[in-house]
């Protein structure tokens, strides 16, 4: 393939974007190659300015679940600019989505709309301090909840220790009541609990772990979490950003039968477009301003078009539910194909993550970083020099669409099998 177009691009871009880009991982730096640039997308497939031809495995990274283009929801977008971009006040159609998202996921008693995951993370944390009057909050290594300052923070030489910040520009004082575990530790979680009597407010989790590839929970894991929390009157925050009407319409809660306090949701609940949602229950809820103390505001949320764009979206998936069997018949085909090679394969529903270590499974954060990188990237190059785009990065999922066809996923199956890397 021929990529002069997108690497002038990326010159231009290096100008003026830092490394070239808005978001870190679009570079392809973990995967040792420029990116290309998209100039238009439809149904599984993206053209770049080269007029290469991809099948898309990324999807905007989760939002596309019906492909890219939907007419549908173009339509509603296209209808909703048309009646004007952003108003500043309330419209009709927030409540519309309000109500389609607490039907499906009920633990959502109440919502606030934002534009983004990280808000409605940073949100939700919030609200859980102050409904609680503790500071100290629990979170797993390698589970990613957006760029906040008091989640970006890694684990220092022991479990208990106080956390430092990930990333330069974030003062320590906020990284000092981020309590770190291990993702599927039940233990390690207990001894943060005892060491901190009284003084946690929640755990936040990716109920399916999946910036770290994708990472399942063990059986009992969700439980424990759910049980302990209600136990020391600590509240549970299911962060399904990306989970959210991908593993099913009712989420990862519905998906293992927990209900969480609070939920963050966000790519399929704006249908591509900038939004997201925090909520749960009415009692933590009802501390958000106007009617509580906890302060959260956003001259964006509920923005029109992404509302629009995300009645769209979930109505298709509501109305279509067998949409969700198909995804899991063309994931398990991909799936059954790696594990063929021998890879190892993390998949729930239609995430999925094949991992370079010998066949050693991948649980946590700790195995998860035992992968060979540099196999990785071998395998990446390969499939986008074959028209199939996955995941720059080793620690990113792969996303399977309503829009791939059978004849898509025989493709990809194809490649993979014929892979020697």
């Amino acid at each position: 393939m021929d990529w002069k177009k997108s690497e002038q691009c990326f010159q231009a871009a290096g100008n003026i974007l830092p490394g070239g880009v808005n978001s870190p991982v679009r570079a392809f730096r973990a995967v040792g190659r420029t990116p290309f640039f998209v100039e238009r997308g439809r149904g599984s497939r993206l053209w770049d300015v080269d007029g290469n031809e991809y099948i898309d495995y990324v999807c905007s990274w989760g939002p596309g679940i019906l492909g890219h283009a939907r007419e549908e929801v173009v339509a509603a977008v296209q209808k909703a600019a048309a009646n004007g971009l952003t108003f500043g006040v309330p419209t009709a159609v927030e409540t519309e989505l309000a109500e389609l998202i607490r039907e499906a996921m009920p633990s959502m008693e109440m919502l606030r709309m934002v534009s983004s995951g990280t808000e409605a993370v940073m949100s939700a944390v919030r609200a859980a301090r102050g409904f609680t009057g503790r500071e100290k909050i629990v979170k797993f290594t390698g589970c990613y909840h957006g760029h906040s300052d008091g989640l970006l923070v890694k684990a220092g030489s022991g479990l208990l220790t106080g956390a430092v910040p990930d990333s330069a520009g974030v003062p320590k004082g906020y990284a000092e009541n981020t309590l770190l575990a291990r993702y599927n530790d039940v233990e390690s979680v207990r001894a943060l609990f005892e060491a901190n009597s009284g003084e946690i407010a929640c755990v936040v989790v990716e109920p399916v772990a999946a910036n770290m590839g994708v990472v399942p929970p063990e059986k009992g894991f969700l439980r424990f979490l759910r049980n302990i929390t209600e136990e020391n009157d600590a509240l549970l925050i299911f962060d399904e950003v990306i989970t959210g009407f991908r593993v099913s319409y009712g989420g990862a809660q519905k998906y293992y039968g927990i209900k969480p306090d609070l939920t963050t949701l966000g790519k399929i609940v704006g249908g591509g477009m900038p939004l997201a949602v925090y909520g749960g229950r009415r009692d933590v809820m009802e501390t958000i301003a106007p009617l509580g103390a906890v302060y959260q505001a956003g001259t964006l949320s509920g923005n029109p078009m992404a509302v629009a764009a995300g009645i769209a979206t979930l109505k298709i998936l509501r109305e279509t539910p067998s949409v969700y069997a198909e995804l899991e018949q063309k994931t398990a085909k991909i799936e059954q194909v790696m594990r063929e090679k021998g890879w190892t394969v993390n998949r729930v529903g239609s995430l999925l993550s094949a991992f370079f270590t010998n066949g050693n499974p991948v649980t946590d954060y700790e195995t998860a970083q035992t992968a060979d990188t540099k196999a990785y990237a071998a395998y990446f190059g390969y499939m986008l020099e074959n028209g199939i785009y996955v995941a720059p990065s080793q620690f990113e999922a792969m996303f399977v669409s309503a829009a791939h066809s059978d004849a898509d996923i025989e493709k990809t199956c194809a490649a993979i099998r014929a892979y020697e890397g």
